[in-house]
């Protein structure tokens, strides 16, 4: 399986990946659905101090490239922050793949068996990989698994709004930061 798995990562490019894909300015541009939500948690988003400093003080550059789609309540509250991450520290990029652009990609990472985004694939400045965080932070994502089969699809959708209002990114650059530190 190991092997497997070392065989399906090698047969990506990220340096293609990299260039193939947007800058996060391009895709909000291009933004068709929920552009307020987009524009909203973008506009909102700041990076905490404890972040700005823990991200600078990784030694080399971190590229974050992300399979994402405009159409995903989760990619809208997370990405605009990874956004802001890679505005406001220096050595942090971030790069979009439009999901169902790059099947390849999206099926080396997999939640579950499915296609579900965004998932953030963090690369040092070589192009290695360092590891891959999403869909979700794992606490949201063990409260929608717990949850799904047993509440309505809006309840999902409302609890997933107010625990991404409540958290602001804190879960998720914890969780990057953690994937980061474990590699280095």
């Amino acid at each position: 399986m190991e092997s497997e798995a070392s065989t399906m990562t090698s047969e990506l490019s990220f340096p293609s990946l990299w260039e193939a894909a947007e800058t996060f300015p391009a895709f909000l541009q291009r933004v068709e659905s929920q552009p307020t939500l987009w524009d909203g948690v973008y506009r909102t988003a700041s990076v905490p101090g404890w972040a700005a400093e823990a991200f600078s003080a990784l030694p080399g550059r971190l590229r974050l490239l992300v399979l994402n789609a405009d159409w995903c309540m989760d990619s809208a509250n997370t990405v605009p922050l990874m956004a802001r991450l890679s505005e406001s520290v220096p050595g942090v990029e971030l790069r979009l793949l439009e999901r169902d652009r790059f099947p390849e990609v999206m099926d080396r990472y997999l939640t579950n068996g499915s296609r579900s985004i965004p998932i953030a694939v963090l690369l040092d400045r070589d192009f290695r990989e360092l590891g891959h965080w999403g869909p979700r932070p794992a606490p949201l994502q063990a409260w929608v698994l717990a949850n799904r089969k047993t509440m309505p699809k809006e309840g999902i959708i409302r609890g997933e709004r107010r625990w991404y209002a409540m958290d602001k990114g804190e879960t998720m650059l914890r969780e990057l930061l953690n994937l980061v530190g474990s590699q280095r």
